[in-house]
């Protein structure tokens, strides 16, 4: 008798720790789904549903092509995702991977915006209207990384809408999907116009975004993109001197004199500013006004200090006879 209460009691206390294991082991490994019971974002709806996002049922393998291509068309791309399956998709790998996922949109004329790895940025961006590309390990025993689009959610049954592979409307449970989303670092991204602005985005990787928009060689996206920034970030120096570049390369140069002179006013000390402002009225002929700036601007200690000479001498060799 006392040998079986014995085993009788390692049995309980087994299955207990087994219990103990699996709880710490669901913490652990979706902890922003742990915290949303707790701690739902402010100002999110917790019922959301886009279901005007279109479906592109993904080839084999080729779920990289079908997801940036629903999230193109949805932003107003007309897009046939075949034909991105030579931008994304690499065969050797039979995959895309995420600087491909990122690049593509931008040739495209669209903002890519990589989301901070936060379960409520996801939440916040589909309650702004926008699709989110993720990436998820779906597989069983081990890795098969897979790119879906997240278009919707509801707060009361724990549930994630998703356009995934051949199924339009997928819905994971918030724990099942966290647990797809964990293992390739909670990467998101959500495809723009230039002229919105992601929810979540911060002033700093919002910038950073549009640098890789600008590589993609859109000026009059650019311009946008730059133009919508400075609105939602007045003071933002960075976006002013972008938006005024741009303008500048796109031949309009007085609205990126007048970018500059209101940049000015903020930042009177800025010498990229002065420097920049100075050689836009030299290109509008205006060369003293221009000299008198980089006489304002001509600071040795300065890490703008050899662009500034080269400024000078720009302005004075078209002041020569």
């Amino acid at each position: 008798m006392r040998k079986n209460s014995i085993a009788a009691c390692w049995t309980r206390l087994l299955a207990w720790a087994a219990v103990f294991l699996l709880l710490s082991g669901c913490t652990t490994l979706v902890p922003q789904t742990m915290a949303l019971r707790t701690g739902w974002p402010d100002g999110v709806p917790q019922q959301v549903e886009l279901a005007q996002v279109p479906f592109f049922p993904q080839a084999d393998y080729q779920c990289g092509p079908a997801a940036i291509g629903m999230a193109l068309a949805y932003s107003g791309v007309a897009i046939d995702p075949d034909a991105l399956v030579d931008e994304v998709w690499l065969p050797a790998r039979k995959g895309s991977l995420q600087v491909e996922m990122l690049a593509t949109p931008r040739r495209h004329g669209r903002v890519s915006y990589r989301l901070a790895p936060r379960y409520a940025d996801l939440l916040r961006e589909v309650a702004a209207g926008n699709p989110v590309v993720v990436l998820q390990d779906i597989g069983f025993i081990g890795s098969a990384w897979h790119y879906a689009v997240v278009n919707g959610y509801d707060y009361a049954t724990g549930t994630i809408l998703l356009r995934s592979g051949v199924q339009m409307r997928q819905r994971m449970s918030f724990t099942a999907f966290e647990r797809t989303w964990f293992q390739g670092g909670h990467w998101a991204m959500v495809v723009l116009p230039p002229g919105k602005i992601a929810a979540s985005a911060t002033e700093e990787r919002w910038l950073q975004s549009l640098l890789g928009l600008a590589r993609g060689g859109d000026v009059e996206a650019t311009v946008q993109a730059y133009a919508a920034a400075l609105q939602r970030w007045p003071d933002s120096l960075p976006a002013a001197v972008g938006l005024a570049n741009h303008l500048h390369a796109r031949g309009s140069l007085q609205e990126a004199a007048g970018v500059l002179r209101t940049a000015l006013q903020k930042n009177p000390q800025s010498v990229i500013v002065l420097n920049n402002l100075a050689q836009t009225l030299s290109d509008l002929g205006q060369h003293a006004e221009g000299l008198a700036l980089l006489d304002r601007a001509d600071d040795g200690q300065s890490p703008f200090a050899s662009e500034v000479r080269a400024t000078r001498a720009l302005i004075e060799g078209r002041m020569r006879p």
